[in-house]
């Protein structure tokens, strides 16, 4: 949660509330690992024991802007982090500067550690083909009606469909774009994911 005090180690804390009602996700790197409280549980996992991070773009509604990290550690256990915070029930509030500085140190000490984490990024592949697929289909259909319109001399409806195809392509061709399955390194995150 952000506080009106500086934090004196920026990168190494991190906190977000997932919903309106419950405590808040924290986070911190230490010298043990990733140290993590969630609810009323708790534990530190050693960053050579962290099996993989997924980065992904995942806007909502009410925040455009939204980035997700999901981590897992070898064994068993699995968390997202997200890039924004609920205040209240109508506004959620972006993170980006501290959830950038948190992961970045993250895949730093990772790397330091020596881990051997599948590093990915964007939607599963087969996730993400389904959603090409389905873009592809509406497309079609979307072709299809406007041809129709302008056949038939509808021309308030055709040009409904073109307004309609320009905030389409505008929202998801965004999403799909940033979210297009691949692997990095932790040298080189990619910029597409992260704030």
């Amino acid at each position: 949660m952000p506080s009106n005090l500086p934090d004196p180690d920026p990168g190494l804390r991190y906190a977000y509330k997932a919903s309106l009602i419950g405590s808040a996700h924290r986070f911190e790197l230490t010298e043990q690992g990733l140290s993590w409280r969630v609810g009323g549980r708790s534990g530190v996992w050693a960053y050579a024991d962290m099996a993989s991070v997924r980065l992904s773009y995942r806007p909502v509604s009410m925040q455009a802007r939204r980035f997700r990290a999901d981590l897992s550690k070898a064994g068993g256990g699995w968390f997202p982090i997200f890039s924004t915070t609920w205040q209240t029930a109508a506004l959620m509030a972006p993170q980006d500067n501290d959830y950038r500085a948190f992961i970045v140190e993250l895949h730093r000490r990772m790397a330091q550690a020596g881990s051997q984490a599948v590093l990915t990024g964007g939607l599963h592949p087969r996730l993400y083909a389904a959603a090409i697929l389905c873009v592809v289909a509406l497309a079609v259909a979307m072709a299809g009606l406007l041809l129709r319109s302008l056949a038939t001399g509808q021309w308030g409806g055709a040009l409904f469909l073109v307004g309609f195809a320009a905030l389409f392509v505008w929202q998801v061709g965004g999403f799909i774009r940033r979210n297009r399955p691949l692997t990095y390194t932790f040298d080189d995150l990619p910029k597409a994911l992260l704030p």
